[in-house]
C-alpha cells in the first residue's frame, strides 16, 4: 500500500497527521521536512525573551519522538523537488516516492524586503526555529534592534525585544500599528502602550537601505532621510504562501493553493492546509483555522469524507502590553462603532445593521466571549 505523503512538519503538517491517527493508526505515513522535523509550537517564538524561555527550550518534541507517536517515518533535512501528479510520485533528493494521497502543508515564505546597502543581507527573518535560533545568537551583544513591519508579527517582536530591555525602533509606511486588522483609536491605543516598553516609531516610512556601520553594528536608511543605529535588524514586513511546488505540478492557485472545502486541490489525490492553502476562497494564515482544517482532513484521509467549517475564530495578538483581539470582516463596506476609553476599547465593525467584525483592545479582551457570539462564522 502506497503511504500517504506530507510535504512539511510544521504545525500544519503534524496536526494533520496527528488527527488522522485519531482515525486510521495503520496507513503508511510519510513526513518530508527541509529541517530536522523537531515539533515546536511556531507562535511561540514572538514571545520567547519576554518568558524567558532560550531557542532549545521551544522544542516540544524531537522529530525522533513525534515519528514514534505517529508511526510515521519522518525524513529531515530533505528537499522535494517536483510533484508528478500523474505518477502519484514527488522527487526527494533526485528518488521518486510515490503516494496514495499527497498533503501540502509547506507554509509560507517570508517578503524579503526591497533594502539597498552593504548589509542589506545581514538583515533577519524569522520563519522557522532555525532563523530564530540565528537571531537570538545575534542579540547576545544587542542593546538596539530595528524591525521592519509594524503589522502581526513585528508588533509581537517589538513587545517581546522591548519587555527583555532592548531599545526598538519599528518602522512601517502604515499610519498606524495592525492598520489591516484595526481602526485608527484601536492602532494608536496599541502604538502607546507598546511606546511605553521602549518601541520608538517611524510610520509613515520605510527602510532604504541598511549599511554596515564604522566599528559594529548597522545604520539603517530611512525613505524620509532618517537614519537609525541599529545592533540587529529583523524584518517581519509579511509571509507569501509557498507555491512553488504546487505551480510547477500544474495545481490551481489564487494567493494560495486552492482546496474546496474538504481541502482537495484541483488534483483529487492531492490536499493542501495551512500558509500555503486558500479554502473556500478564505485565506487566513492564522492558527486556529489551520487546527480546523487539520482536524477535516484527519477524517477525509481515513475515508470518512468531512467538509472544514470555520466558526467565528479571532485572532489573539502577543501584545501584553496591550492585549488585542481581532476578528476581521470579510467583507468591506461597514464602519466601525467604537465604545471604551484607550487602550481598553471595544470596536465593531458594522455592515447593514450587522457587525461582522470586532476588535478588542485592552481590559476590552474580557469581552472576548460575547463578541464571538454575535460574530457570523467564516465558513458555517
Amino acid at each position: 500500500m502506497e503511504p500517504i505523503v506530507i510535504i512539511g512538519t510544521g504545525l500544519a503538517g503534524y496536526s494533520a497527521a496527528r488527527e488522522l491517527r485519531k482515525h486510521d493508526a495503520d496507513v503508511p505515513l510519510v513526513m518530508l521536512s527541509r529541517d530536522a522535523g523537531d515539533y515546536y509550537y511556531k507562535p511561540d517564538l514572538s514571545e520567547a525573551l519576554a518568558k524567558g524561555h532560550a531557542p532549545a527550550d521551544l522544542i516540544r518534541k524531537p522529530a525522533a519522538r513525534v515519528a514514534a507517536e505517529l508511526s510515521a517515518d519522518v525524513r529531515g533535512h530533505v528537499e522535494v523537488e517536483a510533484i508528478d501528479p500523474a505518477a502519484h510520485t514527488v522527487v526527494v533528493n533526485g528518488a521518486a516516492l510515490h503516494y496514495s494521497r499527497l498533503v501540502l502543508a509547506s507554509g509560507a515564505r517570508p517578503i524579503a524586503p526591497a533594502l539597498a546597502g552593504d548589509a542589506a543581507d545581514a538583515v533577519h527573518q524569522i520563519n522557522n526555529h532555525g532563523d530564530y535560533v540565528s537571531f537570538r545568537a545575534a542579540l547576545d551583544t544587542a542593546h538596539t534592534v530595528v524591525v521592519l513591519g509594524a503589522g502581526l508579527i513585528g508588533c509581537e517582536f517589538s513587545n517581546d525585544l522591548a519587555a527583555r530591555g532592548l531599545v526598538v525602533h519599528c518602522v512601517d509606511p502604515v499610519a498606524w500599528p495592525l492598520q489591516r486588522f484595526l481602526p485608527e483609536t484601536c492602532g494608536v491605543a496599541l502604538r502607546d502602550a507598546l511606546a511605553t516598553t521602549g518601541v520608538h516609531w517611524h510610520l509613515g516610512c520605510m527602510a532604504a537601505a541598511v549599511q554596515h556601520a564604522d566599528g559594529t553594528g548597522y545604520a539603517v536608511e530611512l525613505d524620509d532621510g532618517t537614519r537609525l543605529q541599529a545592533d540587529d535588524v529583523l524584518c517581519a514586513i509579511g509571509l507569501r504562501p509557498a507555491l512553488e511546488l504546487a505551480e510547477a505540478a500544474g495545481l490551481a492557485f489564487s494567493y494560495g493553493v486552492t482546496v474546496d472545502r474538504y481541502l482537495q486541490t484541483s488534483d483529487p489525490h492531492i490536499h493542501a492546509l495551512g500558509d500555503c492553502a486558500e479554502v473556500d476562497g478564505q485565506f487566513r494564515p492564522f492558527v486556529s483555522p489551520l487546527m480546523q482544517a487539520a482536524r477535516a482532513l484527519g477524517k477525509t484521509l481515513a475515508g470518512e469524507r468531512t467538509p472544514v467549517t470555520y466558526p467565528a475564530l479571532p485572532v489573539i495578538v502577543k501584545t501584553p502590553a496591550c492585549p488585542t483581539i481581532v476578528y476581521p470582516p470579510q467583507t468591506a463596506g461597514g464602519a466601525w462603532q467604537i465604545e471604551g476609553k484607550a487602550p481598553d476599547l471595544a470596536a465593531s465593525y458594522m455592515h447593514n445593521g450587522r457587525m461582522i467584525g470586532f476588535a478588542l483592545t485592552g481590559a476590552a479582551t474580557k469581552q472576548r466571549g460575547q463578541f464571538i457570539r454575535a460574530a457570523p462564522p467564516i465558513l458555517p
